[in-house]
């Protein structure tokens, strides 16, 4: 094994960077000396550098922990591809591929040893780690510990064990999204005094948009056709039906789509994530399963047809956008029935009081933030502890929504619900507490005499949509709450409702209107392509092409050979020698040896 001197020996020599970013360095010192390091970094933030640089410091094998079998592969053959000696051990493997790993582990020839948790605790891994000289532990997506975290796991409970086994090798835990008593939790259970280190959570290259749900899949589609053509996008959806149904639509839309959930077997899933990291035009349209560890570069958008349940998991999802610093989405269509399907999932589930409160609270939490009328992004930070100012970058700062008293209207609705229960002795969903408002002819409101009441047609003059509007301002103020054993029936919180219906209190809700669409350029392109001359534009292209060809005769994704910033470096600087193309970000010496004389050729070939 090479041996670096430093870091940035390390840094420049394998990875092909001249410096670290925000607080990467310091990360790594902490590590290499021996010391614990808890990580919060945003998705794309660069937190690999921060265990990757140390095990390469550090004598032994670095164990890295992920919860994600399916991305193991494609982080080994990045770390391959700049030289690093990484392997993985997990399900997928026959007997004969994980026994070749054992046999060069034993032989100190691994450097970076990829194992899901559950592998970890096993009684042959951990024999078999007693044996080998051990540099660090880093446990990836460390949130997955916290009862209190978005995505909790009970599997990564058992990794206390680690500090108790082997308790002089040091632990880096890494998270992209933990609010404060997650990231206490992650500490008491997987670390020991160690050093926090909490970057900004600003993604300043996502543009943040909500819009109401009407037809889902159209307004998805025009999303797409209009601002993402022939890109890479993923679009998450809360069931797995739904996955199935929106792929074929796009699919038959001509967008080139694929659908991801559990239900599949894991070869077919497999299968669909190499597909979706090996091109540049797939849309992956998936439930949750599909997520942890996505490191493809150049999605240019992430969008939701359903409301997620947390800011950290919408927080995370919509990460996975523009990893490569380039202008991305972050596009969620919501409306009523999702807080309603959310808030049935709740409290239909086997989890705990504790769980299902802690569940409620952040999905009240996403509520909020999906209603909102000021900075999204100024909402996402605050929910994290980060003060800051609107961002100019968010649908609501492009177009600030007007925001119109509708006090009203809410003392109409809380009412209604009041004396449809007075009358019936049970309460009824929102549909019918519209339909009474708006004095709606209809069966079920004549079999339960609900003509009768004051409420009736009261509210003819307020649109269906702007009804729904109220309702889910009053749930995330909590004046409402959805009664799910009752068929999602509504019933008023007396002591938050009281100062509503007695006028001290005023309920706001965004005027409906119809926006255009947001109409922007190709931003992958137009980004990269902008500053460059023609002669580099066709050198641009004609790397391009070499590297889509390559990355096929190798199998492994295009990005793990040059990202696009690179290539696009390349282009401008026009290298003539080795020495000159060394110098570029992104070109480190095993790629320089590997790639040099390709890219130097076609560099020529095209001037």
């Amino acid at each position: 094994m090479i041996r670096y001197s430093s870091p940035q020996e390390a840094l420049r020599r394998v990875f092909g960077y001249d410096s670290f970013r925000g607080f990467q360095e310091e990360v790594v010192k902490t590590v290499v000396e021996g010391r614990d390091a808890l990580v919060l970094m945003p998705t794309g933030g660069g937190k690999s550098l921060c265990y990757q640089i140390p095990a390469l410091l550090r004598d032994g094998v670095a164990v890295v922990i992920s919860p994600l079998i399916a991305l193991m592969q494609d982080q080994v053959d990045a770390l391959e591809e700049a030289g690093v000696r990484a392997a993985y051990l997990n399900s997928t493997q026959t007997p004969e591929e994980a026994a070749d790993v054992r046999a060069a582990l034993q032989r100190g020839e691994v450097d970076l040893l990829y194992i899901a948790p559950e592998r970890l605790m096993t009684a042959g891994m951990g024999r078999l780690l007693d044996g080998l000289r051990l540099s660090l532990f880093a446990i990836d997506e460390a949130h997955c510990v916290s009862v209190w975290g978005h995505d909790f796991r009970p599997e990564y409970g058992a990794l206390s064990h680690l500090r108790e086994r082997w308790p002089d090798v040091p632990r880096i835990a890494l998270t992209a999204t933990a609010d404060r008593k997650t990231r206490e939790e992650i500490v008491e259970k997987l670390l020991v005094e160690p050093r926090e280190f909490v970057a900004s959570f600003d993604r300043p290259n996502i543009f943040y948009r909500v819009v109401e749900k009407k037809n889902v899949k159209e307004q998805l589609l025009s999303f797409i056709r209009s601002e993402h053509p022939g890109e890479c996008g993923v679009v998450y959806c809360l069931a797995r039906r739904t996955t199935e149904e929106v792929a074929e639509y796009l699919n038959a839309a001509g967008i080139h789509a694929l659908h991801y959930h559990a239900g599949l077997s894991a070869e077919e899933r497999s299968r669909r994530l190499s597909e979706f990291l090996r091109c540049d035009d797939t849309v992956m349209v998936a439930t949750i399963a599909f997520g942890m560890g996505i490191d493809k570069p150049n999605v240019r958008f992430v969008a939701h047809v359903d409301m997620p349940k947390s800011i950290e998991g919408y927080f995370q999802e919509t990460g996975r956008a523009g990893r490569d610093g380039l202008p991305a989405d972050a596009w969620m269509a919501y409306g009523l029935s999702d807080v309603m399907t959310q808030k049935y999932l709740i409290d239909q589930g086997n989890a705990d009081s504790l769980y299902k409160e802690l569940s409620v609270q952040k999905l009240d939490a996403m509520l909020a933030y999906a209603e909102a009328g000021d900075c999204r992004r100024q909402r996402l930070l605050a929910y994290f502890g980060e003060a800051s100012a609107p961002c100019g970058h968010c649908d609501n700062c492009k177009e600030p929504p007007e925001m119109v008293d509708m006090t009203i209207e809410a003392q109409k609705l809380l009412s209604c619900i009041v004396r449809v229960q007075k009358m019936s002795g049970v309460s009824f969903g929102a549909t019918h507490v519209i339909n009474i408002l708006l004095g709606r002819e209809n069966e079920r409101i004549d079999s339960f005499g609900h003509r009768a009441l004051s409420t009736y047609g009261i509210g003819k003059d307020v649109s269906e949509a702007q009804w729904r509007m109220v309702v889910r301002q009053l749930l995330a103020r909590h004046a409402l709450w959805v009664d799910v054993e009752r068929f999602n029936a509504l019933r008023l919180s007396p002591e938050t409702a009281a100062p509503i219906l007695k006028g001290e209190e005023r309920v706001f809700v965004r005027r409906l209107v119809h926006k255009r669409q947001r109409k922007t350029a190709a931003p992958q392109k137009d980004e990269i392509l902008l500053r460059l001359s023609n002669t580099s534009r066709r050198i641009y292209h004609a790397l391009r092409d070499w590297r889509r060809t390559h990355a096929a005769e190798i199998g492994k994704p295009p990005y793990v050979i040059f990202n696009d910033r690179t290539l696009a470096a390349i282009a401008e600087a026009k290298p003539q020698s080795e020495e000159e193309l060394a110098v570029i970000q992104g070109v480190g010496s095993r790629k320089l040896e590997n790639y040099g004389a390709d890219v130097l050729e076609i560099v020529g070939r095209e001037l």
